[in-house]
């Protein structure tokens, strides 16, 4: 009899899992069944642990539960409705709106420009971008403590300034009541700028020099190039940049915890969350908080995901 087993499918190890799957699941053929099997635990995990819990908080945000005590009582929007008549809470969305547009500006700014730098082939690229990328590898918390004593009064930024020639140069930072919260936005932006420049020069390497050719040969002055050519080019890695830049704005915790300024003015909701949480033991309304950033990630996150799939069906 001639077989009709191909050889590299007679030199597969035949796993006697598979083959019960294969039995039980006719429409199982060749590696789609050793797919599944391998993603499963994967799929399983991130359905608990993620979507899951999730629902859960969706849910506590709905009882009264504000004890250390369980207390599944239904109330329906009541913590939602306590939650946005709270001056804490209006706090909370002042200091997210001035740090994402102090953080995301800085970033994506900045980024862009150190990354058309780089792009110059300028002599010893590889030692600026190391040094660029290196306060990424930086831990928030190093990060926190190192510019919480750059911003004291009377040492740091304002000694450095007033030696170098502002002699009545005095700036509160993170302890400015209306805007400390943009002073930590200012550290947080030292340190992940460099990964945003990184995205961006990976752009840059990544577009044609035939496209940056033919654009000066019909005439295309530097400014032109990048306005007309360049920039919409990365317009995928722009957007990129404003999710990854975005999310960090919502769950903002590390930064703000070791640089708060006083009471709530440089509060934000994750801290929130965490005091009402771990604080106070008030579980339904901190789940109300987490799921309100959830909400929020929706924004960024959905259009992201949309993109995705419209490059894949292209």
């Amino acid at each position: 009899m001639i077989s009709t087993t191909h050889k590299g499918e007679a030199a597969r190890p035949r796993s006697p899992i598979l083959s019960a799957i294969r039995r039980r699941v006719p429409w199982l053929r060749g590696d789609t069944a050793l797919a599944i099997l391998v993603l499963s635990p994967s799929i399983l995990a991130v359905a608990v642990f993620i979507y899951g819990f999730i629902v859960w908080t969706g849910y506590i945000s709905t009882v009264k539960w504000d004890t250390v005590v369980k207390d599944y009582t239904s109330v329906g929007l009541q913590n939602w409705i306590r939650l946005f008549q709270m001056e804490r809470f209006h706090w909370d969305l002042r200091s997210l709106a001035l740090y994402a547009v102090g953080f995301m500006g800085q970033c994506i700014l900045v980024g862009f420009l150190l990354a058309v730098l780089l792009d110059q082939k300028i002599k010893g690229e590889a030692i600026f971008r190391t040094i660029f990328v290196f306060p990424f590898a930086v831990s928030a918390i190093v990060t926190g403590v190192a510019w919480r004593w750059l911003m004291q009064p009377t040492t740091g930024l304002n000694l450095l300034l007033q030696k170098i020639g502002f002699k009545n140069f005095y700036f509160a930072w993170n302890a400015d009541p209306k805007w400390g919260i943009l002073a930590i936005s200012l550290a947080a932006a030292w340190q992940f700028t460099g990964y945003i420049m990184s995205l961006y020069l990976a752009g840059l390497r990544g577009i044609p020099e035939e496209i940056r050719e033919a654009a000066r040969v019909d005439g295309a002055g530097t400014w032109a190039l990048y306005r007309r050519i360049i920039i919409p080019l990365l317009m995928p890695v722009t957007f990129t940049a404003v999710v990854l830049t975005g999310m960090g704005s919502i769950r903002v915790f590390d930064l703000v915890t070791l640089l708060r300024g006083p009471a709530f003015t440089t509060d934000t909701l994750a801290f929130h969350m965490y005091q009402s949480t771990f604080g106070l033991y008030r579980f339904a309304m901190g789940a109300t908080i987490g799921f309100f950033m959830i909400f929020l990630s929706l924004f960024l996150v959905v259009p992201y995901l949309r993109s995705i799939q419209f490059e894949a069906e292209r």
